[in-house]
């Protein structure tokens, strides 16, 4: 008897230890949204595929493992997830290297999210606290407008906007605008009840997030900010892997990344084309001469922003001619 209860003893004990390499993945965003299929089911394939089964994710869309966009980082860092998608933008004081690329001509957003890769190494102090599994670049952000159109910069004055960061925040009140900050799942209720005049987002959110339901006007053709989202993952899931696993996570992770970046480029360009050809909504591509207006208005910010990341030594100029392949 003694040995039997000994033994169920033991298989209760070890009951965890055999869930410990099943990951949990916690993302804000909808069960419906695109990332589920295009991002985290060849993630998981790929894990589950290189390490014999060792290692699997279980993915919780919607909030589950907790609510606000905001609150990803540090609910990663304490260990209720074991790796959360999000944006650096909604937690930037953390990342002022990373956010570089958010400003108008950093980079190109079909090609940024390589150009990230390529120097990753640089970003390292910035994600200490976390292990960076994956690191992309949205689609452009463009101007949504629920009852306005913005047709000239003069348009945007008095406007509240809504931003994802400090920095699309500093380049929408150059063009004239008040930038609020909110995070994407909490746009759709604002633009319709005006609380807000429009948004800086990108067009995969018109499906995702249901946007177009609020959205009559889409202003394009600037110079524009780009948006950067992430993978971490908690430092102590991390170090109970095996150096081999841990080697399989971030090349899954850069896979994921590039995987990422294409699928928003695809979604966005689709999402557009179906609400310029929807009755009674208009994308708006501006003239050479308004452009321009919008680019000389932007262009200090982006001067500004550089040189006080190198102010306070940060290697910024570095990482953008990097980025740029200077």
């Amino acid at each position: 008897m003694f040995i039997k209860t000994l033994t169920a003893a033991a298989l209760v004990l070890a009951a965890p230890m055999a869930m410990a390499d099943d990951l949990k993945l916690a993302d804000f965003q909808p069960p419906t949204h695109f990332v589920v299929d295009q991002v985290y089911a060849p993630f998981a394939a790929t894990l589950a595929e290189k390490t014999g089964g060792a290692v699997t994710v279980t993915t919780y869309m919607g909030g589950e493992l907790g609510p606000g966009p905001v609150e990803q980082y540090n609910r990663t860092v304490e260990g209720v997830t074991d790796i959360a998608f999000g944006l650096p933008g909604y937690t930037a004081a953390n990342f002022p290297t990373t956010l570089l690329t958010e400003l108008p001509g950093v980079i190109d957003p079909a090609t940024g999210t390589q150009a990230v890769q390529d120097n990753i190494d640089i970003l390292a102090n910035e994600y200490r606290r976390v292990a960076l599994v994956g690191l992309w670049n949205n689609a452009p952000n463009l101007l949504f407008t629920s009852e306005k159109p913005i047709r000239s910069l003069e348009d945007l004055s008095g406007l509240k906007i809504r931003v994802p960061s400090r920095n699309a925040g500093l380049v929408v009140e150059a063009w004239g605008a008040t930038p609020v900050s909110m995070p994407a799942p909490e746009i759709y209720n604002a633009m319709q009840t005006g609380v807000i005049d429009g948004a800086m987002i990108d067009a995969t959110t018109l499906k995702a997030f249901k946007l177009a339901e609020v959205t009559n006007h889409i202003t394009m053709g600037m110079d524009t900010t780009v948006s950067s989202f992430f993978m971490i993952m908690n430092r102590d899931s991390f170090g109970d892997l095996t150096d081999d696993q841990q080697q399989i996570v971030l090349e899954a992770g850069k896979e994921a990344s590039i995987a990422a970046n294409k699928a928003w480029m695809s979604v966005a360009e689709s999402a557009l084309a179906d609400f310029q050809a929807t009755d009674g909504k208009e994308v708006i591509t501006l003239s050479a001469d308004e452009a321009a207006k919008f680019n000389a208005a932007s262009a200090p910010v982006v001067e500004k922003v550089i040189a006080e990341a190198d102010a306070a030594g940060l290697p910024a100029s570095d990482y953008v001619k990097a980025l740029k392949g200077e």
